[in-house]
């Protein structure tokens, strides 16, 4: 990681804020917490409509310039500033998700997925993407710009140890496939737990059950109903807007206490927020801009530096697209990869990537 990322509390806070909060109103609004709202309902209709669907794809990204970011991030060290390399790739940057189902995605359980695809793209294309279809997981990366992106190079095929030859078709950007039995072993014999079933399954330990589900929501729409307001913006050439603000830290604060007597029904790992994690929130008010197409859902956004101490004047916008997905089929030609030697604790530069999805 970048020391400009590494020493900016400004990035790292409002990345954080942002992607809870946008997350956080979206999902209420499907849960019809405000149907005594025209512009809530809109928003509920929309987000409930996304589930009727049974092909999705949403891809977030930055509507920012360069400079903004470098302006948000400021200096807070001499030589420290962000790098506008680094700029250039964190507003060029786009995550997609796509899913594809047999039925409405709201009513599909594992076996109805036809596959689920993420890609990642920077400004001058695609730097990794795999795909989840069937047994497999499918996979590729253009690792000469991957490394050029993080700062540091990555090796190249001719670079590669005789012992590690099978990644070759990795490095070389190439499809590569790998059997989800295989990462689930190789998973257990990495930490020494199952992380599964040994059929691709997640384990039901870190699940959340549907009545404890059921709770959560209650609680998020308790607090939501008390802390948020949606008022209707209007629009253009077919397209409504409708906004949702809230203090941030009102929401937050809220929401963790209602949260704190469900604790022990999380999965583990899922540590909630102490009382002192929360006074660093940012105490500002944070408003979610949806769009709306035909009563359709077609975009998000949030100005990130809304959130920061000093905005400096920039306006950073955090943005979700949602439309259908694109190609997530079997790509044809995979070379099959032994799981433990493409994930693996012995190769940081694939696991790492693979991992960071």
């Amino acid at each position: 990681m970048s020391p400009a990322i590494r020493k900016s509390p400004v990035i790292r806070r409002t990345l954080t804020a942002v992607g809870c909060t946008t997350a956080l109103l979206s999902g209420v609004a499907a849960c019809g917490t405000v149907e005594n709202l025209t512009a809530g309902q809109k928003v509920d209709q929309a987000v409930g409509g996304l589930g009727e669907k049974k092909s999705l794809a949403f891809e977030l990204g930055l509507d920012a310039k360069p400079s903004a970011l470098v302006k948000l991030a400021g200096e807070e060290e001499p030589g420290e500033e962000m790098p506008p390399e680094l700029a250039k790739l964190f507003a060029g940057v786009r995550v997609k998700v796509s899913v594809e189902s047999r039925k409405p995605l709201a009513d599909s359980g594992e076996k109805d997925l036809v596959g689920t695809g993420v890609s990642v793209s920077g400004p001058d294309g695609v730097l990794a993407e795999y795909r989840l279809v069937g047994d497999y997981t499918y996979y590729r990366a253009d690792m000469k710009a991957f490394g050029e992106a993080m700062g540091f190079p990555l090796p190249t095929a001719d670079e590669l140890p005789e012992s590690e030859k099978e990644l070759k078709p990795v490095l070389e950007g190439k499809w590569v496939k790998i059997d989800n039995r295989e990462l689930d072993r190789a998973a257990k014999d990495a930490t020494g737990k199952d992380g599964g079933d040994g059929k691709g399954k997640a384990d039901p330990a870190d699940e959340i059950d549907s009545r404890t589900q059921q709770k959560i929501l209650k609680a998020v729409r308790s607090v939501v109903a008390r802390e948020v307001t949606f008022s209707d913006k209007g629009g253009s050439d077919g397209v409504e807007r409708v906004v949702a603000k809230a203090s941030f830290r009102d929401l937050l604060t809220g929401l963790i206490d209602k949260l704190r007597p469900l604790a022990g029904e999380l999965p583990a790992g899922a540590e909630l927020p102490t009382d002192k994690d929360l006074k660093d929130v940012p105490d500002k008010k944070v408003a979610v801009d949806f769009s709306l197409k035909n009563g359709d859902l077609t975009r998000v956004s949030v100005d990130l530096a809304t959130l920061a101490d000093d905005p400096k004047g920039a306006k950073v916008p955090l943005v979700v697209k949602f439309g259908e997905a694109g190609d997530i089929s079997a790509p044809s030609g995979a070379t099959k990869l032994p799981a433990g030697e493409f994930g693996g604790p012995g190769n940081p530069f694939t696991s790492g990537l693979l991992g960071g999805f």
